[in-house]
């Protein structure tokens, strides 16, 4: 096989239980289930079905014989009636009743459905479980201030607990957008060559009440609420687009998530994760590349653009059907799982393992910090006795001063040295030095921490417990 082109998506990224999903032997399978569950419909509604046929198709509904569909298909051009052709050969007596009254869609758009609730599922499972490590991590680290940025500048302190929670926010939107989806979705269900059911109508002679019960119990035995009221020959291509775009939404959670850790790991205050037998760089040994954040930043700029694709086909989709969304369906959506799918386990790794450099972020924190402590110098002298004005004023030429030395001649910063020389403020260098304790600046950091695991994140977390656990295999 090394003489042909391998996708990524299955040699390094995507897990087996999402590669399983998308594959021929969960497709096929599934078309015969569809199968078995219009029969049974039919039977039900009258139709001369009998217990027997049925009792063929459930006996042999996994036993899928690619060689005579393979075959077969050389011969009709068709891939939806070889394999009909197929389960005919190991279903004598059931032969004349498989397919009856459908069409390709009815196996095809019904399989789609069911593959890519089952892929929502499975996403879900890995997103709650990397919602669950980060609120770990935003517990263990609420109260360890740290500076926030603004336009990547220093900024009034947060704690690294609180930073996580933002982190964390986005990625429970996802998880409200992908349980939306997954109760939203329902089967195309048997609705003919152009959505009219005009076959079933003739098979059930005119009676309308039946067209409308044979969805109805198919979306049943199939697991599904309902199906769709109306269709044209196919479901609506935009379900594709609703479906995908809920994945870049995760995506663009993920990619906001590794940019704070790569710019953090550039800093030397969080670090991912990293192998004992690691090479973070071919020429410099000692280099520790972000390279699991980097991938992540990838697949999920795949994943965004990927969206894109069924946006296209639906929008240009012609009458009760067209043929030009095949080829695109058939590699724009299982592509958008198995990606989504190996940049979850990416994150999980991540969150799982990250490593937290205390004393460099404290480092970087009290070397800003008295810049910050400048409005509550002021407040103090003020109720000494002196002038906002003229204290706000010298602050600033005094801030000017240190900014320099510290900006142009690469030595620390000496603000609460110059502060305390001058006699404006009437204040010692140990009592300034006092009034740097980082809590003091954070806010309500800590408490916001704690209430949003306990309000918002606590709550799902349980109701999803028996889904927690997941340790993700990275391949590469």
């Amino acid at each position: 096989m090394n003489d042909r082109y391998q996708s990524p998506l299955a040699e390094r990224y995507a897990s087996k239980e999402m590669q399983y999903i998308f594959s021929p032997d969960k497709k096929f399978k599934t078309w015969r289930q569809l199968w078995i569950a219009l029969a049974k419909s039919e039977q039900e509604l009258g139709l001369n079905i009998t217990d027997e046929q049925i009792a063929e198709l459930e006996a042999h509904a996994d036993e899928i014989n690619y060689d005579v569909a393979k075959a077969r298909e050389k011969v009709v051009r068709h891939d939806v009636m070889s394999h009909v052709y197929a389960y005919g050969q190991l279903c004598p007596k059931a032969k004349g009743i498989i397919h009856l009254g459908a069409t390709s869609c009815y196996v095809g758009d019904n399989t789609d459905v069911i593959i890519m609730t089952e892929a929502l599922k499975l996403v879900r499972v890995k997103l709650i479980n990397v919602i669950d490590e980060l609120s770990k991590f935003a517990d263990k680290y609420k109260a360890l201030p740290t500076l926030a940025f603004t336009h990547f500048q220093p900024a009034q302190p947060t704690t690294v607990g609180k930073r996580a929670t933002l982190w964390m926010n986005e990625f429970m939107m996802d998880l409200d957008d992908i349980n939306y989806m997954i109760d939203s979705m329902k089967l195309l269900g048997c609705k003919g060559t152009t959505g009219t059911q005009a076959s079933f109508l003739e098979l059930f002679n005119g009676d309308h009440e039946k067209c409308r019960q044979i969805d109805k119990k198919i979306a049943e035995k199939m697991g599904f609420k309902d199906c769709y009221p109306v269709s044209g020959q196919t479901y609506s291509r935009k379900l594709d687009t609703r479906v995908l775009n809920v994945l870049a939404g995760i995506a663009a959670s993920a990619h906001k998530f590794t940019n704070d850790i790569r710019m953090l790991q550039h800093m030397k205050e969080v670090e991912e994760p990293f192998e004992k037998t690691q090479i973070g760089s071919s020429a410099m040994a000692y280099k520790r590349n972000p390279m699991r954040s980097e991938r992540i930043a990838s697949l999920a700029d795949f994943v965004i653009s990927d969206a894109l694709n069924p946006a296209l086909v639906s929008s240009t989709q012609w009458f009760e059907r067209t043929l030009d969304d095949s080829a695109n369906k058939r590699l724009s959506v299982p592509e958008g799982f198995l990606a989504i799918d190996g940049l979850l386990d990416l994150c999980l790794n991540v969150v799982d393992g990250l490593v937290v450099y205390d004393k460099v972020i404290t480092k970087h924190l009290m070397a800003e910090l008295p810049f910050m402590a400048t409005e509550n110098i002021m407040m103090d002298a003020v109720k000494n006795g002196g002038d906002r004005q003229e204290l706000h004023e010298r602050i600033r030429e005094l801030s000017m001063q240190a900014g320099k030395r510290v900006k142009e001649e690469g030595l620390e910063n000496n603000l609460l040295e110059l502060i305390a020389a001058d006699p404006m403020f009437g204040v010692t260098l140990d009592e300034l030095k006092a009034k740097l304790d980082p809590m003091k600046y954070v806010g309500r950091s800590k408490e916001q921490v704690e209430e949003y695991l306990e309000e918002v994140v606590k709550p799902v977390i349980e109701q999803h417990k028996d889904e927690l656990g997941l340790k993700a295999e990275i391949n590469v």
